[in-house]
């Protein structure tokens, strides 16, 4: 059950291959195993340069394993897999990564803005060293996360809403081609999802940087998104958000009734979606 259009791998038939037009994800009948478990399997994505696309589905499903899979860190068991117009963990440098949410002690006297510094120079022993040139970077990207007002504050004395702006801002501090998202919004409020959606959408296509965004819940990203990926069972259903995020394609990928439903201003909202059997459970991968 998958939605995606095939076109050709252009590496596979020893044609030339443009990193800053090739897809930033390209995959074939992705199957991951974990400890002798099918995760997913038959997955095909087909991601362009500057899309917002959002992973989605029920804890447990392999939403996280497959961000872990385009990183180089999970393995395909079968299928094919290319980022950013590269043998997987090749692009990687071109890749900006934040995990699933951190918990800052409220007594961190690091500075938010120092914190972003660190995705630049964390590779150094110690706090990176104040340069001019890459505190210009660093306050750009400040500017463009929101964050100006609160940047020079310790990480502990920021609210939830605004550490993730900094953390957003830490994952692009190498100008990455690609953003991967883990969970960004989770233990956030109402308000702070909507806004820290809107910031993502903004970022992927003003800089033209491809976005794939873990979510539990569809409904705070979904009026933003280009492509959806919804898990379940282990398989698969991507595609444009209004082919994919319909009531039928919905139940049938979960064998189980779930409603969408739409708003009075058009939106749609996804309800009733079920958790998946103890089996499919992705415990250590999620």
């Amino acid at each position: 059950m998958n939605d995606v259009h095939t076109t050709r791998d252009p590496a596979r038939h020893g044609d030339s291959v443009d990193a800053t037009t090739a897809p930033a994800v390209w995959m074939r009948d992705g199957t991951v195993r974990v400890g002798g478990r099918t995760v997913w399997s038959d997955v095909d994505l087909d991601i362009a340069r500057g899309q917002f696309v959002a992973i989605l589905g029920p804890n447990g499903v392999g939403k996280s394993t497959l961000v872990k899979t385009i990183l180089g860190l999970v393995p395909l068991a079968a299928g094919e897999l290319r980022v950013l117009g590269q043998p997987v963990g090749q692009a990687n440098r071109a890749i900006g990564y934040l995990p699933q949410r951190r918990a800052f002690d409220e007594s961190l006297r690091l500075r938010a803005i120092d914190l972003i510094a660190l995705g630049r120079d964390g590779h150094r022993w110690g706090l990176p060293l104040r340069r001019r040139r890459r505190d210009t970077g660093i306050d750009e990207l400040v500017e463009l996360v929101g964050a100006t007002g609160y940047a020079r504050r310790p990480i502990g004395a920021l609210s939830g809403g605004e550490q993730q702006r900094i953390l957003i801002a830490q994952a692009l501090v190498q100008r990455p081609r690609l953003l991967l998202l883990d969970e960004p919004l989770d233990s956030l409020d109402l308000p702070n999802q909507a806004s820290v959606s809107a910031l993502i959408a903004d970022i992927s296509r003003e800089h033209d940087i491809a976005v794939l965004l873990v979510a539990h819940d569809v409904n705070p990203v979904l009026s933003y998104l280009d492509q959806v990926v919804y898990l379940g069972h282990g398989r698969a259903v991507t595609g444009a958000p209004h082919e994919v995020v319909t009531t039928e394609t919905l139940s049938a990928l979960y064998d189980a009734p779930v409603e969408v439903l739409t708003a009075r201003d058009g939106r749609l909202v996804v309800v009733g979606q079920p958790e998946p059997p103890a089996h499919h459970a992705d415990r250590h991968h999620h």
